[in-house]
């Protein structure tokens, strides 16, 4: 009898220890499910720009973390596929507000000066759409902990355009795109294929 409860109890660790190793087998660890993730990168650095249909009011600017790149949006009041906001994006040693040409510093280890075709008060009535500050981080906006960006700042709102200066830790690939009301900036984590 107690060589049956042995054999049993030597089964019964077989089994959990199999039972274990079958359940490990098919998983995928965080770190491999990261390192498996494809990131695009080959935007390049260079400037990019798009010409503009219209000059709809800034309504805000807000920024969010993704898995391959961090992002910056600029939301246009009114703004549509039709009615298209212009922008030019490009990195630069120093930021240089417009229309009185003084230097904005900029925290990082790059920076990215983004102007929108969207001045940041209402065209039509002369009263403000977006509370941004020359010289100032941008409202509202909060980049702690973010893998890419640095710093915010406004630079101004002149002749139609809204200047923003953005801080991010090297000079890495970045795309800039539209969708209806939205200028959409993301600036990658790296410049590798693979997270």
């Amino acid at each position: 009898m107690r060589r049956w409860g042995t054999a049993l109890a030597a089964m019964a660790l077989a089994g959990g220890a199999l039972a274990a190793t079958a359940g490990t087998a098919g998983a995928v660890t965080p770190t491999a499910a990261k390192a498996a993730t494809a990131c695009e990168t080959g935007w390049g650095s260079g400037e990019k720009t798009a010409a503009p249909a219209g000059h709809a009011p800034l309504e805000n600017i807000r920024t969010g973390r993704h898995a391959c790149y961090d992002r910056i949006v600029f939301d246009v009041k009114g703004a549509t596929a039709a009615d298209r906001v212009g922008y030019r994006v490009e990195y630069v040693d120093a930021l240089h507000q417009d229309g009185s040409g003084e230097e904005i510093p900029v925290s990082g280890g790059a920076i990215l000066d983004i102007h929108v075709s969207a001045p940041s008060y209402d065209p039509g009535t002369g009263g403000e759409s977006y509370p941004g500050r020359a010289r100032k981080p941008l409202p509202g906006v909060d980049i702690d902990g973010y893998q890419t960006f640095r710093d915010t700042r406004f630079g101004a709102s002149f002749e139609g355009e809204t200047q923003v200066g953005l801080g991010v830790r090297a000079r890495l690939p970045f795309r800039v795109f539209q969708t209806d009301g939205h200028v959409v900036v993301d600036v990658a984590h790296s410049w590798n294929a693979v997270r």
